[in-house]
């Protein structure tokens, strides 16, 4: 069995670290007049308590480095104990909700997945609201840093091919983890800054900015109203979709980019290939509207016609989850072409959800290069991506990825339709808890897009699916094999 010890010791000291953060939303509730601010302040001391003491009894272990099962051990496990410590102020104070809701929109918040099962969010506490958004803000970052860090050196996913990269690209200035964690929190700390100054510019509250510049750059989609973004439509609506776009990067790119250098977020690839299936997307989404509301009398005009479909079909691509219309109205061809958006989602090591741009660059590889073995069987060729060799390590691993999220897919959705669910509903509910993108459809879900409604069996076949889509499957599948526990 696995040491634990060292595993232990950074969970122990994230939980304190959440602990200290839930004193925000207490600040923000005392300011306001809130009594909710007595339950953030005994959840803070609580959380910080219980990480503190953690920490204390393995400390013998702080400076001992991780092994790659104990790294697996790290990625799954502290975005579980997280979500419990987390969800303490949903039950203690308002909303007041059960456990299982909680844990649902803790787990859905800290995974940047978006849905949500409360209502009423227009008259919510101030303090809750900001919590909800800090939820998704270090849920962003915290897959970042899971993705350009522990997933190369895990090997998961293809993430291997990365390795060079995030290691060797950075390692003649940043040659320690901690400081490409640093370089990864400046970033983040900078977007989030100028988005927040953009929605202000634009006629946002400080509040609202604030939330909603939170929970842009996670690509989270949580709101402060049950309308989601439609209170703030217009001008707003093109600067998320700016900074939706960016925070879908990756964001090693950034950190390049800070240091001097252009050429690599332009000639990548990965970046080009996103930008310009978003476009194709939007264009498509466009396109069907205007043909299908030609003959409508009260069509709208263009300019609102390509507004809402450029922000919420890069939302849902993106995995942000805001709504600003409602998309099933738009008819069958508009909600399959951003379904099938939010399978994909944005790039590895930004933000963003799903299975990534990166992963279908490589499967499209590699059925390209099997249709050429068939036409020319005695023909060799090897795999090639942005001019680097793809091994053959690597591209397995992406189908093994790839492969495991079509099964999950298919097993929530089956999963969930045992609860009781309508069937387009539980594939929809599977579709945005795997893919970690936010909104959910059908007859089942509330008028506001919350799942309050839904069986508790059914949130909790959500939770799991929402954790393995954020974890990328193979990591937390690996812990359930007998011969990852064997010493």
């Amino acid at each position: 069995m696995p040491d634990i010890r060292p595993v232990a010791f950074i969970i122990g000291l994230l939980t304190a670290l959440l602990g200290v953060l839930m004193l925000l939303p207490a600040l923000v509730d005392y300011l306001a007049g809130s009594d909710n601010w007595q339950p953030f302040l005994l959840a803070a001391t609580a959380t910080a308590l219980a990480g503190g003491l953690v920490m204390a009894s393995t400390a013998n272990s702080a400076t001992l480095g991780l092994t790659i099962r104990q790294s697996y051990l790290l990625t799954t496990f502290v975005w579980v104990v997280l979500t419990l410590f987390g969800a303490v102020p949903f039950v203690m104070g308002a909303p007041g909700i059960s456990f299982t809701d909680a844990v649902f929109e803790t787990m859905s918040g800290i995974t940047t997945t978006g849905t949500t099962v409360l209502t009423g969010l227009d008259n919510m506490p101030p303090g809750v609201l900001l919590w909800r958004s800090l939820l998704q803000w270090i849920g962003g970052l915290g897959i970042i840093i899971v993705a350009l860090i522990f997933l190369p050196v895990m090997k998961v996913g293809g993430m291997q091919y990365f390795r060079s990269e995030a290691f060797d690209t950075l390692g003649k200035v940043l040659p320690r983890t901690a400081d490409i964690g640093r370089a990864l929190l400046e970033i983040y700390l900078v977007l989030t800054g100028l988005c927040a100054v953009t929605y202000f510019a634009l006629g946002l509250s400080a509040f609202d900015a604030l939330n909603l510049s939170l929970t842009t750059v996670a690509t989270g989609g949580f709101a402060t109203t049950d309308a989601s973004f439609l209170p703030h439509a217009g001008a707003a609506e093109y600067a998320a979709v700016v900074f939706m776009v960016l925070a879908g990067l990756p964001f090693i790119r950034f950190i390049q980019l800070a240091g001097g250098s252009f050429r690599p977020i332009y000639e990548d690839v990965q970046v080009r290939a996103y930008l310009r299936w978003t476009l194709y997307a939007v264009a498509a989404v466009v396109l069907w509207r205007l043909w299908s509301g030609l003959s409508a009398p009260d069509a709208p005009p263009f300019e609102t016609v390509l507004r809402e479909t450029a922000f919420n079909v890069v939302s849902l691509f993106s995995g942000t989850g805001y709504g600003s219309a409602d998309v099933e109205s738009w008819g069958g061809f508009a909600l399959v072409v951003v379904m099938i958006g939010g399978m994909v989602g944005a790039c590895t090591a930004s933000t963003g959800c799903s299975v990534k741009v990166f992963r279908y660059l490589v499967l499209i590889e590699a059925v390209k290069a099997q249709i050429r073995r068939i036409h020319s069987p005695s023909r060799v060729s090897r795999l090639r991506l942005q001019g680097r060799s793809l091994e053959p390590e690597v591209v397995n691993s992406v189908i093994a990825m790839f492969t495991l999220f079509v099964v999950s897919f298919g097993v929530t959705a089956v999963l969930l339709s045992l609860t009781g669910l309508q069937t387009g509903t539980a594939v929809t509910a599977a579709w945005t808890a795997l893919f970690n993108i936010g909104p959910a459809f059908g007859p089942e879900v509330g008028p506001t897009g919350a799942v309050d409604g839904f069986p508790a069996s059914a949130k909790w076949v959500m939770i799991a699916a929402m954790l393995l889509g954020r974890l990328e499957v193979l990591v937390a599948l690996v812990l359930i094999l007998p011969r990852f526990w064997r010493a």
